[in-house]
């Protein structure tokens, strides 16, 4: 019996022992769950740096840099005066009431980029316009002034007058590479300012038929209406372009965004704020991509490339010596493969002064000299 009492009392200092450790090391292990306990128990994690900072995945100090200089634009335009027959009992009858005292509405953003006040967003977000006003992030509102427009690369430039304006950094967005991180920040369908995230998916997309002038930046960043004439940034929070349409079968991002880059913005702005418009040259040309069919009809010995099928006989292009049925290879000694890119040097060119343009006439390469004239303005079409 004594060495029973013995066991028992070794085996009762042993578990007493353990349920010491236990409780004192690890007292989750002892914890039941009960139906009838109501207490919650989280893991919290501790406070860190990188917590505060968002870590080094996060993208919020780019967020927050670049934000503030991102404005909503509303817009507001008068309806045409109808003329009095449209007040006619019968003509309301037939054709509903034809109501011309509500203005038309709009709404998209824009980019602070000087402290003078100066805003980049699209043409089509202010076209035809009567009254533009600008909301800043902090909440501060104002009338802008419509400083002019560039429909060939549906580019505006607006002014407001207020102090402390926050002014985003220009970045470099001839450096950008397929895959780099970008974000997009606007106004979609007026719910405020929202910030979106993707990655570069591809540079130089043309022959999208938006605009005159298309280099754009693709991205999978959500882009929705009225996020036209936001800002497209890079991890720092400085500028790569401006959001400009999307590829959409429902009206809403698809995953396909298109940004003007920042150095045709900013050669726009420039050429806006310092002369009034954009100068680009024009030397009177119908350029086409080389196809099968049309290199056999030209006798071409050549796949690819940018046939000349029209000239303007009074243009300089004429002057010079080009003539359909020519193919042109470089302009100033740049390369052309494209109808985009031939639009893109030969726009960069100045009015009145003379460069070299190098054609392909049968086998033989010759090289002409041009004196581009000024590029004719797009034609708008009445309001």
């Amino acid at each position: 019996m004594r060495r029973l009492w013995l066991l028992f009392s070794q085996t009762v200092t042993i578990l007493v022992a353990v349920w010491f450790v236990l409780i004192t090391l690890k007292p989750e292990w002892l914890q039941r769950p009960s139906q009838w306990n109501s207490s919650l128990h989280v893991l919290q994690a501790p406070d860190s740096d990188a917590g505060r900072s968002g870590g080094s995945g996060s993208l919020r100090m780019a967020a927050k840099k670049a934000s503030p200089s991102v404005v909503s634009i509303n817009t507001s335009s008068r309806k045409p005066n109808l003329p009095d027959h449209a007040k006619d009992p019968w003509f309301r009858y037939f054709f509903g009431d034809q109501d011309d005292a509500s203005p038309n509405a709009g709404l998209g953003s824009g980019v602070i980029v000087s402290p003078e006040g100066y805003i980049l967003t699209n043409n089509h977000v202010i076209e035809a316009a009567d009254e533009i006003t600008v909301i800043l992030n902090d909440g501060r509102s104002t009338r802008a002034k419509l400083v002019g427009t560039d429909p060939d690369t549906d580019l505006a430039v607006l002014k407001i007058k207020l102090d402390n304006l926050p002014v985003m950094v220009l970045s470099d967005s001839d450096q950008l590479q397929v895959g780099d991180v970008v974000l997009a920040i606007g106004n979609p369908f007026g719910v405020g300012q929202t910030v979106t995230s993707g990655i570069v998916s591809a540079l130089g997309r043309n022959q999208l038929g938006i605009n005159t002038f298309e280099n754009f930046i693709q991205t999978d960043a959500a882009i929705n209406p009225g996020n036209s004439g936001g800002a497209l940034v890079d991890v720092q929070g400085n500028l790569l372009g401006i959001n400009t349409a999307i590829y959409s079968r429902s009206g809403g991002s698809m995953g396909i965004g298109f940004a003007i880059p920042v150095s045709t913005a900013r050669q726009v702005l420039e050429g806006i704020v310092k002369e009034g418009q954009v100068v680009r040259g024009w030397i009177g040309l119908e350029p086409t991509e080389i196809t099968p069919d049309l290199a056999k009809t030209f006798n071409v010995q050549r796949d690819s490339g940018v046939i000349i099928t029209g000239v303007l006989q009074t243009g300089p292009a004429f002057k010079a010596g080009v003539r359909p049925g020519d193919v042109l290879l470089a302009v100033e000694g740049q390369q052309v493969k494209s109808v985009a890119e031939l639009l893109a040097r030969v726009s960069a060119l100045k009015p009145g002064q003379a460069a070299r343009v190098t054609v392909l006439r049968q086998s033989d390469q010759i090289d002409l000299t041009i004196t581009p004239g000024q590029r004719p303005k797009a034609k708008v079409p009445p309001r």
